[in-house]
């Protein structure tokens, strides 16, 4: 059971290094704030997997949830690209 654990906690892991690189590296922030919002998912996962699951709903709910919301919103009343 722990090889599996590991195996998934690197198939996490690299999605994770994924989503950093891509909310990092793009010029569209709404892809961005996309990008960010899986990342705080995935990290919620790691959590679960660590036995955390108090934890992993409050960075779900918060860091996904709530963040990604309040980006969205804010985007609609700027610019969507970055210049």
């Amino acid at each position: 059971m722990p090889e599996v654990i590991l195996i998934i906690s690197g198939v996490l892991g690299f999605f994770l290094l994924v989503s950093a690189l891509v909310a990092w590296l793009t010029r569209d922030l709404l892809v961005a704030v996309l990008a960010t919002a899986a990342a705080g998912l995935l990290v919620s996962l790691f959590y679960l997997i660590l036995q955390a699951p108090d934890v992993a709903i409050t960075e779900a709910s918060i860091g996904a949830g709530l963040t990604t919301g309040i980006f969205v919103y804010v985007l609609s009343k700027t610019e969507r690209y970055e210049k």
